[in-house]
């Protein structure tokens, strides 16, 4: 048993499809008992055709705020150099009160250059990327804090990333949920640093921040036990919309539902 609950995500990428089958998508994954639907914030596919059909993240947040009713919605993850961080803020509050309380604010410092250059921001460096997100997170705090109305609940931050100096540092500071991007192994000893951070700042990371594991490229059966054993409470299948397959999500709800 795992002393946080645990919780199914899908990451719909949206790409190579009309919104309309993006928007079916979204309602199949509630209908299957997902308890997140994640999409992502880039502007061009990031694989098949670069320059197939893609859409905008937060416009579309705004949308499943609206079409759905249970499910807690988010970007994995929003890149904090594509917009103001006051007015990402402000985006998120209204999403938050769309949807009645179930956002998930989801940042990260961004790694693709292709949607830096078409777009016209400044890539710079993974370096200069990290300190951009640093920098954000205290204004996008501040502007949820002065927003009216104010946010239906605290909304939750989730940081996806893993660099173990910088990074998780910000995740100690901030965060609610980490996603990791890594394989059990790591999440195991990242996590460690990340506890190290969270004894750093005061603030007890081990109770107080949820693993997030993606578990695209596998059942419950090969990697359940594996990533609980390595802290993991929230996993992610990342899928394709047209022609969606929920069979493996299926069995990660069944496999959440049998925990009790």
């Amino acid at each position: 048993m795992i002393d946080r609950p645990a919780r199914i995500a899908v990451q719909l990428h949206p790409q190579h499809a009309d919104y309309g089958q993006i928007r079916d998508a979204v309602l199949r994954c509630e209908d299957a008992g997902v308890d997140i639907v994640f999409n992502w914030d880039h502007f061009f596919p990031l694989n098949g055709d670069p320059d197939g059909k893609h859409f905008e993240c937060w416009t579309m947040l705004g949308a499943w705020a609206e079409q759905t009713e249970r499910v807690e919605i988010g970007a994995l993850v929003t890149a904090v150099g594509y917009r103001n961080p006051d007015l990402l803020a402000d985006m998120a509050r209204t999403v938050d009160h769309i949807s009645g309380g179930r956002l998930i604010l989801g940042l990260g410092a961004g790694w693709k250059e292709r949607d830096y250059v078409e777009f016209g921001y400044d890539f710079g460096t993974v370096g200069s990327r990290i300190a951009d997100l640093g920098a954000a997170l205290p204004r996008i705090r501040a502007r949820l804090a002065a927003g009216n109305p104010a946010p239906t609940r605290d909304i939750p931050i989730l940081i996806g990333g893993g660099g173990e100096r910088k990074t998780l540092r910000l995740v100690a500071e901030h965060a609610d949920i980490w996603h990791s991007f890594s394989d059990a192994p790591t999440l195991v000893r990242k996590s460690g640093i990340l506890d190290e951070h969270g004894a750093a700042v005061g603030r007890d990371t081990a109770t107080l921040v949820e693993r997030s594991a993606e578990v695209r490229h596998g059942s419950p059966a090969e990697l359940a036990d594996p990533f609980v054993a390595a802290g993991a409470t929230l996993f992610t299948i990342g899928l394709g919309v047209p022609d969606l397959d929920l069979s493996l999500v299926e069995e990660w709800v069944a496999w959440r539902d049998a925990q009790g």
